[in-house]
């Protein structure tokens, strides 16, 4: 779809020559590099962390070897056990997609470099949306927007994670429907529902989008159809077929017990629910941030429709304050979309020659958001080397053997988990032979510094002996000790 979509690009060049899709894939294999050299210098540095890199990457290996996709780190750490699959935590099979990659190199260094290049890839269909609907050199700037955009900075600078796949196929997904491909866009649509359980949100917001166009209600109605019954069924069947609790994740307390009671209570009380979208300030931080850039021009085009249900599925919620704020993956999902309709709000507003001054003006505050978020990092000279704490991690984790189970702090199971069988050190003791604990900072997650080295004491007064230690990190070892992986209930 990607290479079709740049097909009629590449004849609108000068004498047939695809001057512009050329120049436009190497924009995007530069946004790619630059997004990996970020992620990997983060990895290099112990920036990155157990919960969730090594998550994703024992579920990846496992689908490289065909297995399901179990996480042990993930099912001891939450108590569902050492067999846990993540399709029952959140089910996003489209993971499989990158067990290939684990055949070439095996570790998490694959899926930051994927999730890299999976992002840098939304700029093809954006640049061709916005080349439709606007013009080429508008199409540039709109793609530096995208490539700079906050959202997308905050992605990378955390781990991976699965909502990598989602601005790409959302943006295909709209730009297919605008090119008259509907088999296309629906074919789109349908690997995003494979993204995780909520992408139905998206895909029926999507729906709502279409229902305000003309002659599009059918269509409309199957999309909304689709993704509130994909949403459904994600959550409420395959989730726990896999393992998981359905309810795991209900953040909605504030509202109800469930969704029956909570959306009663929205119905009823709209007051409440208005109340909750801006409670606590954060969550009115975080929308403003997501369009301010944007200088509000996506407010006049309805493609906004399409991210609303997926934004009132977090800033609705009275629980997991991550959801909420400006940092992390969860904004990336509406990131592509905004961008999309800041586009068409763009034509919409041609009357005020927002047509040409908007592109430019939206880059010129990309630009300007860059130091108040992940990508500053880039053009500090401290971001590129290790501190004396991640040295000593690195000179720590050379006391551990390969092919072990090892109970490792958060930021130092990345680095063993290409050859280890990695546990995320945590509040509860699981007698691992290898435990490389953190007691020079705060670590996730424990609650105090003290509480983790009372853990080390612990561990010492239990027949564990100190292999190595280096500036804040102790490799301990207990020869023959059995692993208590049984699940906490």
């Amino acid at each position: 779809m990607l290479t079709e979509a740049l097909e009629p690009q590449a004849r609108a060049g000068a004498g047939g020559a695809p001057r512009d899709a050329i120049a436009i894939g190497v924009f995007a294999v530069a946004v790619a590099t630059a997004y990996s050299v970020y992620a990997l210098v983060s990895f290099w540095a112990f920036r990155t962390t157990t919960y969730d890199l090594v998550i994703f990457d024992q579920a990846v290996r496992s689908y490289s070897r065909f297995h399901l996709p179990t996480a042990i780190v993930k099912g001891v750490h939450n108590g569902f056990g050492p067999h846990f699959t993540v399709l029952g935590d959140h089910f996003s099979p489209i993971l499989a997609l990158l067990a290939p990659l684990y055949w070439v190199y095996d570790g998490p260094q694959t899926l930051l470099v994927a999730q890299a290049v999976l992002l840098a890839l939304t700029i093809l269909p954006l640049w061709v949306f916005t080349r439709r609907r606007l013009g080429a050199w508008q199409a540039y700037c709109v793609a530096g927007v995208y490539a700079l955009a906050w959202p997308v900075a905050e992605t990378i600078a955390f781990d991976f994670h699965e909502m990598a796949f989602t601005p790409v196929l959302s943006m295909l997904m709209l730009e297919r429907h605008d090119a008259g491909r509907r088999w296309q866009c629906a074919a789109a649509a349908g690997a995003l529902l494979l993204v995780k359980e909520d992408m139905g949100l998206l895909v029926a917001g999507f729906g709502i989008y279409l229902l305000t166009r003309h002659g599009e209600r059918r269509q409309a109605a199957v999309f909304v159809a689709a993704g509130l019954v994909w949403t459904w069924l994600a959550a409420r069947v395959l989730i726990p077929a896999f393992g998981g609790d359905a309810d795991y994740y209900w953040a909605y307390g504030a509202l109800g017990r469930d969704l029956p009671h909570a959306a009663a209570h929205a119905l009823t009380h709209p007051w409440d629910a208005l109340k909750l979208l801006v409670t606590p300030d954060i969550k009115a931080t975080t929308m403003l941030w997501l369009v301010a850039p944007l200088l509000l021009v996506p407010l006049a085009s309805p493609i906004t429709l399409s991210v609303l249900p997926l934004l009132a599925e977090r800033m609705l919620s009275s629980k997991f304050g991550n959801w909420w704020e400006p940092k992390f993956h969860y904004n990336v999902a509406l990131a592509a979309l905004l961008i999309a309709a800041g586009v068409d709000g763009a034509v919409r507003l041609r009357r005020l020659r927002l047509d040409l001054i908007w592109p430019v003006a939206a880059l010129v505050a990309a630009v300007a958001v860059v130091p108040h978020f992940a990508f500053e990092r880039f053009f500090d000279p401290v971001f590129y080397r290790r501190d004396a704490h991640a040295q000593a991690a690195a000179e720590a984790i050379t006391a551990v053997p390969s092919g072990v189970l090892v109970e490792a702090a958060n930021s130092v199971g990345p680095r063993l988990s290409g050859r280890a069988r990695v546990l995320l050190w945590d509040n509860r003791p699981r007698w691992a032979p290898w435990v490389v604990a953190d007691v020079g900072t705060p670590t996730f997650p424990f609650g105090s510094l003290q509480s983790q080295r009372d853990r080390v004491r612990l561990l010492l007064d239990s027949g564990y002996t100190v292999v190595r230690r280096a500036d804040g990190y102790v490799v301990l070892n207990r020869p023959g000790s059995t692993p208590d992986l049984r699940p906490i209930r």
